[in-house]
């Protein structure tokens, strides 16, 4: 019995102690749990079912990321401060090819959010491919951050069948179709500037006829006669709110086309540029007139078909409960990460002890004494520990407790 109790109390242990790792911090002079990001991320298992939270302190990181677990947050300390940077050319990358990849962050995880920092590929060039983040992951959020490049196609995200993107308050910098989304991807608030006189932004939507490019309430600069956009697949470009520097070319948005025609893609849904409420700094172009009548659906949740509303804050629900003598299990609409060991307290004064769950969509507590569902009201965790959504939104979303279907 004695031996029993040992292994049982290890076992506790282990599971509390993975549980408080939900957050890493990174700190580059030691005080940390890390001195780099690399090592935080490679402390992480083959399948990260639960969010877990990369805090990487002021300092310049000179480091080239592979993420392939999900629901990982990489956040900096400071926008401005914490800075990761490597040098990168896409040719030098394909003529020797390394396990991380040809971005400075190479993303195959679903729902990353990268979160107040400056991220720059340091090649010297302008206008060869040089990716700052590259990736298939969907679901993929870039908050508050600098994105910088000389090179081409600086923010490269391309799960062209599922993949979604919202990005707010960034700086974008960068040489031809330097943010280059395929799939579904929305921006607002935000500043585009580009090093050359090509493209500032791309899109390829075309294994889906809603798979659109929505920008809002942003901010377009570059050198002398850049331009605004192009696209080689099908593509849906949205403008609203936006505003461009006298230095923009004249050139509308376009599609890339070959003499070759072996080489032009499809074009079945033809030319798709939509805008509304955009102006120059001192003159408009007639191209980017009104042609979008109803800005007000133009939210994330309608780019994203409803698929996904990274805006929400609203937590995971509860569907369901069961009653097992001392234990409650609840049923959710989403999959959650557990912070800690939270309990719940109830408004009769029951107290319900976290067990098992967190990853999944089912969670598990004890209560000491027999209750039933009256204890059920007024619900709240405490304790320390929370109970988020998993699902990538620029809110932590907290289980909601006092809506239990009774």
């Amino acid at each position: 019995m004695k031996r029993l109790f040992i292994l049982f109390f290890i076992s506790f242990n282990l599971i509390v102690t993975a549980q408080d790792k939900r957050t890493i911090i990174v700190d580059q002079n030691g005080s940390g749990d890390f001195k780099t990001i690399t090592a935080a991320i490679q402390s992480l298992p083959m399948f990260n079912y639960q969010r877990t939270i990369i805090f990487i302190k002021n300092g310049s990181y000179n480091e080239k990321l592979k993420i392939d677990q999900d629901f990982i947050t990489l956040k900096g300390e400071s926008k401005e401060k914490t800075i990761l940077h490597y040098s990168q050319l896409r040719s030098d990358w394909n003529t020797k090819k390394d396990s991380i990849g040809p971005g400075v962050i190479n993303l195959y995880g679903d729902d990353f959010i990268l979160e107040n920092m400056t991220v720059e590929n340091t090649q010297p060039l302008i206008g060869p491919h040089a990716f700052t983040i590259y990736g298939f992951g969907t679901r993929t959020i870039l908050l508050n951050c600098n994105l910088i490049s000389k090179g081409g196609d600086t923010v490269s995200l391309w799960d062209y069948k599922t993949g979604m993107y919202y990005h707010a308050n960034c700086n974008f910098v960068g040489a031809v179709d330097f943010v280059c989304p395929r799939g579904w991807c929305f921006i607002r608030d935000s500043k585009f500037y580009e090093v050359n006189k090509t493209a500032s932004i791309w899109h390829a939507g075309g294994d889906n006829l809603n798979q659109k490019f929505v920008i809002t309430n942003s901010y377009f600069d570059g050198v002398n006669g850049f331009e605004l956009g192009r696209h080689h697949y099908e593509a849906q470009f949205y403008l609203i709110g936006c505003k461009f520097s006298d230095s923009m070319s004249t050139q509308p948005i376009y599609r890339v086309v070959y003499s070759d025609t072996t080489k032009n893609r499809p074009f079945n849904w033809g030319p798709r540029y939509f805008y509304f409420n955009c102006h120059g700094n001192t003159k408009d172009q007639l191209w980017f007139r009104d042609n979008f009548f109803k800005p007000e659906i133009a939210t994330p949740a309608w780019t994203f078909d409803f698929k996904w509303n990274p805006e929400t804050d609203e937590g995971p629900k509860i569907l369901k409960y069961i009653l097992e003598t001392n234990y409650l299990v609840l049923f959710l609409d989403e999959k959650v990460t557990v912070f800690g060991l939270p309990e719940i307290e109830s408004i009769t004064g029951k107290v319900f002890k976290y067990l098992s769950g967190g990853g999944s969509d089912t969670i598990r507590f004890k209560c000491s004494t027999f209750f039933d569902k009256n204890d059920l009201t007024g619900l709240k965790i405490s304790n320390g520990g929370k109970i988020i959504g998993n699902t990538s939104t620029i809110h932590e979303r907290q289980i909601e407790l006092n809506k239990i279907p009774f």
